[in-house]
């Protein structure tokens, strides 16, 4: 991929972006990005568990509705709609859903694993 086409379109129309399973009862559209950031919207199924990884990327997370366990570094903590957090690179972290909800997700730089996966299901 050439750097200088890495972007998303300039709108983000719910009903016309395809959502992409992330993981068994984790879903993600994509919804803005170029290669400095990137911000995805995550729809999680009641009892769906984020595992604990970690990345080089900063994200920040909104909790944009539902209940979530957030395990980041070795702090846990039940969030809500209305909540966030935020990760700093290299720091182990996950998330288990209580409550049937969506994470607006944002990371610094832009998440390059998440364009090739999508990409290679086109």
């Amino acid at each position: 991929m050439s750097y200088s086409k890495i972007k998303s379109d300039v709108f983000f129309i719910t009903k016309d972006k395809p959502w992409e399973q992330a993981a068994e009862g984790i879903t993600r559209q994509m919804i803005g990005y170029d290669v400095n950031i990137m911000m995805v919207k995550v729809n999680f199924e009641k009892g769906a568990i984020g595992y604990i990884h970690d990345h080089f990327h900063s994200q920040t997370t909104y909790v944009e509705s539902g209940s979530f366990e957030v395990t980041i570094g070795d702090e846990k903590k039940i969030l809500n709609a209305g909540d966030g957090f935020f990760i700093p690179p290299n720091v182990p972290h996950g998330a288990v859903c209580l409550e049937a909800g969506v994470l607006i997700d944002v990371f610094s730089p832009i998440r390059e694993d998440f364009l090739e996966i999508s990409h290679q299901k086109k």
